[in-house]
């Protein structure tokens, strides 16, 4: 895209997310909206003291997150209203610190409005929330300090920037080292068509701006982040006939995936041992699409994934030895996590799994 073209999408998505949208009733298509299928109970509680108006103009495609947030520094990116910072706010506790960035007016005035709410609600003496104007492009333009957050998240945002390599190669810059971007968007099954790129509804529905998923490994390769890890994907479907004609044959997803930020040491290939300590994952962890842990039980990991857990806020969280030949194996050489989330979707429906659309579509709207 051109400067010029670029700021037209930005002022659009702007005026889309500030003026044409009220509530989540507004939305044209189940793009930017999500179900509450994955949450664990801390998450669902979380989220249930969230304020009404910020959940009312909520617009995220997915669950951003993660395990294991206590006392961390978080950036959400495109914050909104606030409602997923709020609920992060909960669960991070009062040690932990919240950032929102986005660049609505409109939105931030509505997660302002509620910061001392709910603080009072989580019985906290100073609020552990803030939220910051600027654009997602330009993370240290708006005054964030470059390697100091633990993890970044951003809810169905990325896909609304014309410039999705600028938005990731500042998350970078101000992640810790071992830090982690924890995130959901739309995806593409092949390049949209440029017709759909001149769609302002369609570009504010979180559909025109969708990347193409394999750009995704591409750029994070660039910027030099860890290959994505697939974590979880659930289709999109569009309804409207008049959409349709303008997307082609496209098809959507919305897609969860964590990247993270490493040292330029890497961890040999090893086994590893969850200890089940994690607040709800005290059986399992399920860390990715490939990689799952369950408590006391060894996993062999690569390079990558040793790396990760040993650099990252997970590192207390296992018990790392040596390779060695044993029931699960010798270690892997590196594991290729490119994984088409289109061809996922097919293979958990043929194992049997029910994959409910990002947004239950219903005669009055609302979402699951």
């Amino acid at each position: 895209m051109t400067e010029v073209s670029e700021n037209q999408v930005r002022d659009s998505v702007k005026d889309y997310y500030g003026k044409t949208l009220k509530t989540s009733d507004d939305l044209q298509t189940p793009a930017c909206s999500t179900g509450a299928s994955r949450m664990s109970k801390s998450v669902k509680k979380a989220l249930g003291e969230v304020h009404d108006e910020v959940t009312m103009k909520y617009y995220g495609c997915g669950l951003v997150i993660p395990e294991k947030v206590e006392g961390t520094r978080i950036l959400d990116l495109g914050s909104g209203s606030g409602r997923d910072c709020f609920a992060l706010s909960k669960l991070v506790g009062e040690d932990g610190a919240i950032v929102g960035l986005d660049m609505t007016d409109e939105q931030l005035a509505v997660s302002r409005k509620y910061i001392d709410y709910h603080r009072e609600k989580f019985g906290y003496k100073k609020a552990n929330t803030e939220f910051v104007k600027g654009y997602i492009e330009k993370i240290v333009e708006a005054g964030l300090k470059e390697e100091t957050f633990d993890i970044i998240v951003s809810n169905c945002v990325v896909n609304l920037s014309p410039d999705k390599k600028a938005v990731l190669s500042d998350a970078y810059k101000v992640l810790k080292v071992g830090g982690e971007l924890y995130f959901s968007d739309i995806y593409a099954d092949h390049d949209v068509p440029e017709s759909a790129r001149k769609h302002e509804v369609l570009w504010g529905e979180c559909i025109s701006g969708a990347l193409w998923w394999k750009e995704l490994y591409r750029l994070a390769e660039e910027i030099g982040f860890s290959q994505p890890r697939l974590v979880a994907a659930t289709p999109v479907p569009i309804e409207r006939e008049d959409f349709k004609k303008v997307l082609g044959d496209a098809k959507f997803a919305s897609v969860t995936y964590r990247l993270f930020k490493l040292p330029e040491k890497r961890e040999a290939a090893r086994q590893v041992i969850y200890n089940g300590d994690i607040t709800d994952h005290e059986k399992e962890l399920k860390f990715d699409f490939k990689h799952s842990f369950k408590t006391g039980e060894p996993v062999a990991v690569d390079e990558e994934l040793s790396t990760i857990l040993t650099a990252s806020r997970f590192k207390d969280e296992f018990d790392f030895q040596p390779c060695s030949a044993s029931k699960t194996g010798c270690c892997p050489n590196k594991v290729d996590m490119v994984k088409d989330p289109f061809v996922y979707m097919t293979e958990l429906e043929s194992s049997g799994e029910t994959l409910a659309p990002a947004c239950c579509p219903t005669s009055d709207k609302k979402c699951c």
